[in-house]
């Protein structure tokens, strides 16, 4: 029973040595082939056609697992032409034995696939029949064939996918086939539930691929744009009517788009309120969950945003927010978040600095927003916010009931004494992230009260 899941997706692995389970299932020629490479398998019968139970298969994974044994266990000479049957073979053995993909990610580098290879994909439909998780990625003109002949393979035999990812697009994709078979994966799939799209160079032109999500109004959720400039190709998202979480990343014309969403998240060198306050207005009370990040500290139009969001959006559970001015105004939207779970604050400090001469303010400041902190809180992030030196005064002043606490470090008694009787006081903190490692003294009086753990483990994403 567990020999099946174990070998999935068996390139996830940190050891590459599982792949000589794969070479005793070559056949004599190929076998004949790597000992001239100095690679000799010598017959054995496996208990298992492990070929047979892969379901994730990742071409970068393949190949540094590939590079990895020839580097442990046989002579480096020849090293490229040895990787380029090794690779091959393999894929010829998963297809040849029954494997049934359900994640796929084509990343291309900059080679080209042998043709047998490529027949075997198109004569073997089963191979990618059940394919839920597509990703064409590293597509340059040193491997278009092999591109356009995987994907129009794909468009003609999988149906079932669910995620796509179209990695490093640029405006020299102007490969006819290769855009028209990308356009088919689009719409030949009976419920395409997430697309991403993560542009290079910000291309202006998208040959109909971003058209093609009107075929699948019905069933996207979830979408995420990087590096793109928007035209109005895009507002056939104003059409999906399950769309409910929108993911903009470093993205140019934002303004073109208006849906109502219930998880928005933008990150931009600078964001400009005006660009997003009618998506903010039209989600409106279904908007649940946002992130705000702006690179160079600068969110535009900050009053509007603030005023925005206590007007229309009061159910939102998760705020993740940036480069914004602590004031009244803030601490007023915050008091109106009466539903609010998870709270992540970054780069006030810098803002704080300038607005707040006199220290003694500061830490009033700090000790208002410690008590207006809705009872629903439960996570609060404060890494990146430039509070370090004030945790103390949130903690002896917080009432919502904690769960995690995410800081940069535990590097001194007050900050320590505080943690330690917010603890006793409240009694629900079961996690503090520390950012940088602590004191094994200052570790071990804490951990009397909570686990302290790495901050990326108990992280929480948009």
């Amino acid at each position: 029973m567990s020999i099946p899941i174990l070998w999935q997706n068996p390139f996830s692995y940190k050891s590459p040595l599982f792949i000589s389970h794969y070479l005793l299932s070559l056949d004599e020629n190929e076998k004949s082939v790597l000992k001239e490479y100095g690679i000799n398998v010598k017959f054995q019968n496996t208990l298992f056609n492990y070929a047979s139970f892969l379901k994730v298969l990742n071409l970068i994974h393949l190949k540094n697992k590939i590079y990895q044994l020839i580097k442990l266990r046989y002579n480096m000479k020849s090293y490229k032409s040895m990787k380029f049957h090794l690779v091959n073979f393999l894929l010829k053995l998963f297809v040849e034995n029954g494997a049934i993909l359900h994640k796929l990610d084509l990343h291309f580098a900059d080679d080209e696939f042998q043709s047998e290879i490529l027949h075997l994909f198109g004569r073997n439909e089963r191979f990618v029949s059940k394919l839920q998780e597509l990703s064409l990625t590293g597509i340059s003109r040193l491997n278009i064939k092999s591109a356009t002949a995987l994907s129009e393979i794909l468009a003609k035999n999988t149906t079932k996918i669910s995620v796509l990812n179209v990695e490093n697009y640029y405006t020299g994709y102007n490969e006819p086939q290769l855009l028209h078979a990308i356009v088919c994966i689009i719409k030949s799939q009976e419920q395409l539930r997430e697309l991403r799209l993560i542009g290079e160079e910000n291309p202006t032109e998208f040959h109909a691929i971003i058209s093609a999500l009107e075929s699948q109004k019905e069933s996207l959720e979830e979408v995420t744009l990087a590096y793109c400039d928007f035209n109005v190709e895009f507002k056939v998202l104003m059409n999906c009517k399950n769309l409910k979480t929108l993911r903009i990343k470093y993205c140019n014309n934002v303004r073109i788009l208006e849906t109502c969403l219930n998880t928005l998240e933008i990150k931009n060198s600078q964001i400009y309120t005006s660009s997003i306050v009618h998506i903010l207005e039209k989600s409106g009370t279904l908007l649940q969950r946002l992130k705000l990040e702006s690179d160079v500290g600068t969110i535009c139009e900050e009053s509007l945003l603030l005023r925005t969001l206590k007007s229309f959006c009061p159910n939102i559970t998760y705020l993740n927010i940036s480069c914004i001015l602590f004031s009244t105004q803030f601490q007023d939207l915050i008091c109106n978040l009466q539903k609010l779970q998870f709270l992540t604050l970054q780069d006030i400090s810098g803002i704080l600095a300038e607005e707040l001469e006199e220290k003694e303010e500061l830490k009033m400041q700090v000790m208002q927003l410690a008590k207006i902190l809705p009872l629903t809180l439960q996570y609060l992030d404060l890494r990146y916010s430039g509070l370090s030196s004030y945790i103390d005064i949130l903690l002896n002043n917080c009432y919502a009931p904690l769960k995690n606490l995410l800081i940069n470090h535990l590097d001194d008694n007050k900050t320590t004494q505080a943690l330690i009787k917010f603890c006793i006081r409240k009694r629900t903190l079961n996690y503090v992230g520390i950012y940088i490692d602590t004191d094994d003294h200052i570790k071990k009086e804490v951990e009397v009260y909570v686990k302290l753990v790495p901050s990326h483990r108990i992280t929480v994403y948009c």
